[in-house]
């Protein structure tokens, strides 16, 4: 979603690094450069000025750090004010001890709010917690039953009472929760409606009168732009809104509305969907938001989302295979298995830093993988521990065996080189292990060197003093040579 926004800021920011000091002047210039591309981001104007004023005051007044690029202190600077711009720190759910928690969800028709109270409670179940969906939306033909549907999938109970007014669903499923139902948790799925029809957004008033719920969120399709402000705006007048979810995530929007909806409503987002898988959603942490969009990846929900399907036992010893140098084919394919766990290929590697912007246009054919695995299966042991000697006659056995061409071979092997190296640089990550850090808690000099790589902003470095050195002697030994 963020992939203009990203280049855009990028080009502001090659503006700035390599500069040996920052003036007021080359930093209006950078800044106006970040204005430029907040608007084309769709992000409401003022919101983007909001943002571009905090910039350039923390700019201004930043203080130089030796030995720290001041060009990537404006990166630094920029990336503080844009977790400041999404929220600063991540809401959480205010749930209640004393009773069941009621979750109301509410917004515009074909925003997602049915698939996405199934996300919750799919969520929250893992996590401990007892939910029931409230099937409340009697408008919409057939809302009923996809979330029958739904709750079946995630193993969740729905509340349903077809035909009835929506307020007495909702008031008698908060009433029964606890002593019918054993819940801890209840989910309010509510008709869409648009703000502008009283009678409908009268219905949500006394939905929430009945069901006297501790969080209201506001479910908003990412698509619709810095349009979402204003409608987010709308509902806050007749309801005390406590968050947003943000869906479609996923989609080709230039996110102006996720950008926008904090700072211009003052309504938090809570949770992000990318997709209609039912684990397509995640919590929202401005920090790591901000750091996908800068571009530097987000390494901390790269590791959660490891810790959540690779055991621990593998991962430690993946890890010293890493450290050693010793991945082969056989743990190709076993992290292979894991990364189709964790969601699209390409979404996965786009967490690394670095690897985001390289992958916009990188054809990814996960259906390869499948394909791969007849091939590996058709190897000895010995191949695949040391794929090194899979020569030409190896690789004609080896697609004989396997039903597939000898390019499908030559495929696996140059993959899986690629895999290597990728999976070489997690372990360095410690992706693998439970490690990595958030930009919020890294010092300037980090910052600094994360910002200077090779991976960012297409800045790269030119080799380091022993690689000179070694350069200027060959020069040396040319021009005796001549003589």
């Amino acid at each position: 979603m963020f992939e203009s926004i990203t280049e855009s800021l990028a080009k502001a920011f090659r503006t700035v690094l390599g500069k040996a000091r920052l003036s007021e002047e080359n930093i209006a210039d950078a800044v106006r450069e970040v204005r430029t591309a907040l608007l084309e981001a769709d992000v409401n104007v003022k919101a983007a000025d909001a943002f571009v004023e905090r910039v350039s005051r923390l700019a201004i007044g930043a203080e130089v750090i030796p030995g720290v690029d001041p060009g990537q202190l404006f990166v630094k600077t920029v990336y503080d004010g844009m977790v400041e711009l999404l929220g600063g720190q991540t809401a959480g759910i205010a749930w209640e001890a004393e009773r069941p928690t009621v979750v109301m969800l509410c917004g515009l028709q074909g925003s997602g709010k049915t698939t996405t109270a199934a996300k919750l409670a799919r969520k929250w179940k893992a996590e401990g917690r007892s939910p029931l969906l409230v099937a409340a939306d009697v408008q919409r033909p057939a809302a009923v039953a996809q979330l029958q549907t739904l709750g079946e999938q995630i193993g969740v109970p729905v509340f349903a009472r077809p035909g009835q007014d929506p307020v007495a669903i909702c008031r008698s499923a908060a009433a029964s929760a606890a002593a019918v139902w054993h819940a801890d948790t209840v989910i309010l799925d509510t008709a869409g409606r648009l703000h502008v029809d009283a009678a409908l957004m009268g219905e949500l008033e006394a939905i929430r009168q009945a069901a006297a719920p501790a969080e209201i969120l506001f479910v908003c399709d990412a698509m619709i732009g810095q349009s979402a402000v204003d409608t987010a705006e709308e509902f806050k007048r007749r309801l005390p809104l406590s968050g947003a979810v943000m869906t479609k995530m996923d989609s080709d929007a230039r996110g102006g509305g996720a950008l926008s909806l904090r700072e211009s409503t003052g309504v938090p987002i809570k949770f992000i969907a990318s997709g209609e898988k039912m684990d397509a959603l995640e919590e929202f942490h401005p920090d790591r938001m901000a750091s996908r969009i800068l571009g530097m990846g987000d390494v901390v929900s790269l590791v959660e989302r490891a810790q959540a399907v690779i055991d621990e036992k593998e991962a430690r010893a993946l890890q010293e295979k890493l450290a050693k140098n010793r991945f082969d084919l056989n743990d190709f394919l076993n992290q292979l298995a894991s990364l189709r766990k964790m969601g699209s290929f390409k979404d996965i590697l786009s967490l690394i830093p670095g690897l985001g912007s390289s992958l916009k246009n990188a054809d990814l054919d996960e259906s390869q993988f499948k394909r791969f695995e007849c091939v590996i299966q058709s190897m000895t042991m010995e191949e695949r521990r040391n794929p090194e000697i899979i020569d030409n006659r190896r690789r004609e056995r080896i697609a004989r065996g396997s039903g597939r061409q000898i390019r499908d071979v030559a495929d696996l092997l140059k993959q899986f080189q690629e895999m290597r190296k990728i999976a070489g640089r997690m372990g360095r990550l410690g992706i693998f292990s439970g490690g990595g850090q958030t930009l919020e808690n890294m010092d300037a000099g980090t910052f600094s060197g994360l910002a200077s790589g090779r991976s960012l902003y297409g800045s790269k470095k030119k080799g380091s003093k022993a690689q000179k050195k070694k350069k200027d002697r060959k020069k040396e030994k040319k021009k005796k040579r001549r003589r």
